[in-house]
């Protein structure tokens, strides 16, 4: 009764969501560990776990003051990108002139590499957080607009006829037909939209900044300090994870109702 007993709670324990993703990742890091070891890899090329660890744990400070400034960007990239996103996608799938219009161009605008044309944000906007901001707008952007779109073009033709049927009103039609049903492809977009703004944000850092994780990751590769390298590279992983996270809280707050939504209720209980 008690070996069950126990092992009843250990399955629990395995079924929580953040314990698989912890033990893959210790198992990660052993293995990086014993790798260099095993092959003899010098600091200068990849530092171990536990320099990495120690320079967290001194430079802890330091890192979260670059931190600031690159959630910051990311956020306000991340906004721009769902208040601007979810509109243009709304008149793309309302409207065949507007899509043709508009879509190649927004397809052709993700083939520019961003990298690219960062430089002139800094001349046209200077070295404070603005070039920053729309670095993470331009590649949170295009999820968001993609997947908004897919979702409304997916509203079950069904609905709609039920809804005229019914005399609602476009608005109507839309608060309880449209949105709902396309809100879980938005969340979908927006997910990958917030961590591409993480990206978004280091690249206007690394052209024109003097703060930031990418200000400090720079730094840190001039000069071949490869264990702040790696713990600034795990901080902007954990502002990466947290605004996912957080998308993800909002959406199961937003859309209870959905199917994976009642999913991942019936798996935690």
């Amino acid at each position: 009764m008690a070996h069950a007993k126990r092992r009843r709670s250990i399955g629990g324990f395995l079924q929580k969501a953040w314990v698989r993703p912890a033990l893959l990742m210790i198992v990660l890091v052993i293995l990086w560990d014993l790798a260099i070891k095993v092959f003899q890899i010098p600091a200068y090329q990849v530092p171990s776990p536990i320099d990495v660890a120690v320079t967290l744990y001194k430079e802890w400070p330091l890192l979260l003051r670059e931190a600031v400034p690159t959630t910051t960007a990311t956020l306000a990239g991340f906004l721009l990108s769902a208040a601007f996103g979810i509109p243009v996608a709304m008149l793309i799938a309302s409207s065949k002139t507007v899509e043709s219009y508009v879509y190649p161009l927004l397809v052709f605008s993700q083939s520019i590499p961003k990298v690219a044309i960062a430089p002139l944000f800094v001349v046209w906007f200077g070295f404070g957080i603005f070039p920053k901001v729309i670095a993470a707008f331009l590649l949170g952007f295009f999820p968001v607009v993609v997947s908004a779109v897919q979702g409304f073009k997916s509203v079950d033709p069904d609905l709609m006829d039920l809804a005229r049927s019914m005399e609602a009103k476009k608005f109507q039609t839309f608060r309880m037909v449209s949105l709902p049903f396309a809100t879980p492809a938005i969340f979908a977009g927006l997910k990958v939209s917030v961590t591409l703004a993480v990206v978004g944000a280091v690249v206007g850092e690394f052209v024109g900044s003097n703060s930031g994780i990418g200000f400090l990751l720079q730094r840190s590769i001039g000069n071949f300090e490869l264990p702040m390298m790696f713990a600034a590279l795990v901080v902007l992983a954990l502002i990466g994870m947290i605004l996912f996270w957080l998308v993800d809280v909002v959406e199961r707050f937003a859309i209870p109702w959905h199917a994976s939504q009642r999913h991942d209720f019936v798996v935690a209980t």
